[in-house]
């Protein structure tokens, strides 16, 4: 099996630089020792120059005859041939030795014993011939410096070699780096960009094509997967977006359908109303060719077709109410679901209707309120159809929204009938606690009227015909009072108007002074708590207009802590009796009735000649909210009405 050795894009890139940065480092170790030998060569130079000079010193010393300074002078001489001999690791100094350079430093050598001898050791009687041998000696040292300068300028030249070997390698170098770089690096690069170019362009089948086993042939490896992946979902993204954005339009659908049923029960007021509106609505909701909703009876064993669409005038005659148990229509059982009833695979005497109207399926919709079942919705097809569960589930929850909107108005027919009811019976009970009284006592004058007529007694037919006046008069202010009392309306927010309007009908019916005193500022009564009070506060009003002989009645209303009402006058006043209220006093009787059903105490002081107060407290409510107090307003009921 053969074994393929990969190769990564740092161990190509290290492969190429690799001999070049050892040639470099070689060049720079051969220039580095070059140098250092230009430098040994140069202070030896530099010495032998320095030798010459003091040849010349010791020959002046010697011509002068100052033998003070001779001796240090060979003696620096014999040093400097010393450390050209052995050379000086510490400036570096040593001497570039060859054969030419050896000879004449043997020739400096054997000149120096010669001169040093002659001139030095013994003391010369002529210094004749000094100067001449001098200048020989110094001309020896001169071919030993030109000797070593020119082995100097061998190593210079090669110095400058080595100089532009570097350059070239470093060109040639820098070279083959970028070819290196171009070729593994940026042609890769090129070729993914151009792939992503022509990706974002829409061309999903474009491709890198694998050239090299390192990085970038994983990366190009990578990449074409990524592309397939792509293009794989693009494939199916037309699909996947066809499948959303149908759901979409049948949720729209959905919601739409579920919004219109919705405002047609909100603004449904009849039951007439609500079960057309609904069968033509879920007909085309459904796509229904025929649409038939039949209420059940409580027992759930008739069935009364309450509105049909689309359905022949035969079929509704015929079915308008039918038995639980003669067609599938009205068979529903309290826990069935939704059903689908083919019609023509199913020969039964109970389906001939459906069938001589051409229709094939049925759909039955049970139609529920809490657990209970109520009626049924069917759908009638000339096809074959199956509803899908989202299609269940809307028809479910729209049989849903029709039960709870006929419950409501069932309940809003109770209601209304309980309102009715109780309007009846507080008229009634007016009509008995008031002008009934009244009415009783003029049918007594009238019998009195009789039995004085009979007698011829005129006095007494006098006296009788005034007691009657004053009934038929009490009477009628009775019932003036009353149709004002009806006409009377409360305030959601603020019981305040109706107090004021009560008072202005009450001075304009008998005269009196009216003032009203609103002090705090409380929680808005409800409604019906509003209408107990004002017939409280009324009754207490017309007390003080048929028995107090009052001139000025005031309402003082304090709504802090609880609501207190304080109707008082300044009558004649009378002496309380709380025994006696069922016979003598019926307004107060009445008054104590309706505090009591509200749950409020009603209390009531009076002192004969000095007027009357009836009380009337609220209970507190059962989260009471803490509101500033005002400073109490006064106001007449003058003001009021103006």
């Amino acid at each position: 099996m053969t074994i393929h050795k990969h190769w990564s894009l740092g161990a190509k890139l290290a492969l190429v630089g690799a001999p070049f940065l050892l040639l470099a480092l070689l060049s720079t170790a051969a220039t580095l020792w070059v140098s250092w030998q230009l430098d040994g060569g140069a202070a030896a130079v530099n010495e032998a120059g320095r030798m010459r000079m003091q040849s010349y010193r010791m020959s002046l010393s010697i011509g002068t005859g100052e033998t003070s300074a001779l001796a240090e002078q060979v003696r620096e001489f014999d040093q400097s041939l010393a450390v050209l001999r052995r050379g000086d690791p510490e400036r570096p100094l040593f001497v570039p030795w060859d054969d030419t350079v050896r000879a004449r430093f043997q020739t400096v050598e054997k000149d120096w014993t010669s001169f040093r001898s002659r001139w030095i050791d013994t003391k010369p009687s002529s210094v004749r011939d000094l100067r001449s041998d001098t200048v020989a000696f110094s001309s020896h040292i001169d071919a030993l410096v030109t000797a070593i300068e020119s082995h100097m300028a061998h190593w210079t030249a090669m110095l400058h070699l080595l100089q532009m070997t570097m350059l070239a390698m470093a060109i040639l170098g820098a070279a083959v780096v970028l070819f290196t770089g171009y070729l593994f690096v940026l042609e890769p690069v090129g070729q993914l960009k151009q792939a992503i170019d022509k990706i974002q362009l829409g061309d999903l089948g474009a491709r890198v094509e694998r050239v090299t086993s390192d990085e970038f042939g994983t990366l190009a490896d990578g990449f074409n997967g990524m592309a397939e992946h792509l293009q794989s979902m693009y494939r199916h993204l037309e699909r996947k977006v066809a499948e959303k954005t149908a759901q979409l339009e049948e949720k729209h659908e959905r919601l739409e359908s579920l919004y219109e049923v919705t405002a047609l029960v909100a603004k449904a007021t009849t039951l007439d109303e609500l079960a057309q509106g609904f069968v033509k609505s879920i007909t085309r909701i459904a796509r229904a060719d025929g649409v038939a909703l039949r209420w059940s009876d409580q027992a759930n064993q008739r069935y009364l077709m309450l509105a049909a669409h689309g359905l022949p005038n035969s079929m509704v005659d015929a079915e308008l109410c039918i038995d639980k148990g003669d067609c599938h229509c009205g068979a529903v059982f309290p826990d069935a679901g939704l059903r689908v009833i083919p019609i023509q695979s199913m020969v039964e005497p109970s389906l001939q209707h459906c069938a001589k109207a051409g229709f094939e399926t049925v759909v039955n919709i049970p139609v529920r309120l809490h657990e209970r079942l109520m009626g049924e919705v069917d759908l009638f097809f000339h096809a074959r159809v199956n509803p899908s569960p989202a299609e269940r589930s809307l028809l479910e929850a729209l049989s849903s929204h029709l039960a709870g909107a006929m419950e409501n108005l069932r309940l809003n027919a109770l209601e209304k009938e309980a309102a009715v009811s109780q309007e009846r019976h507080l008229l009634a009970r007016e009509l008995h606690d008031s002008i009934a009284q009244s009415l009783a006592f003029l049918k007594i004058q009238v019998q009195l009227m009789r039995d004085a007529v009979q007698s011829g007694n005129s006095t007494e037919i006098k006296q009788v015909l005034e007691e009657i006046d004053a009934g038929v008069r009490e009477s009628y202010g009775d019932v003036r009072e009353l149709l004002m009392h009806f006409r009377t309306r409360t305030n959601t927010e603020d019981i305040e108007p109706a107090l004021a309007t009560t008072l202005r009908k009450f001075e304009h019916q008998s005269g009196m002074k009216a003032s009203l005193t609103m002090q705090g500022q409380g929680m808005p009564l409800s409604p019906d708590l509003q209408i107990q009070v004002l017939h409280i506060v009324q009754e207490a009003l017309s007390n003080a207009r048929k028995h107090a002989r009052a001139s000025q009645v005031w309402l003082d209303v304090q709504q802090q802590p609880a609501w207190r009402f304080e109707v008082r006058d300044d009558g004649v006043g009378f002496q309380p009796n709380n025994d006696q209220l069922d016979e003598t006093h019926v307004g107060l009787r009445i008054m104590t009735e309706r505090a009591q059903r509200i749950g409020a105490d009603l209390d009531i002081i009076s002192t004969p000649g000095h007027g009357s107060s009836i009380i009337l407290t609220l209970p507190l409510p059962a989260h009471p909210m803490p509101i500033p107090m005002t400073s109490p307003v006064t106001r007449d009921s003058g003001a009021v009405a103006a």
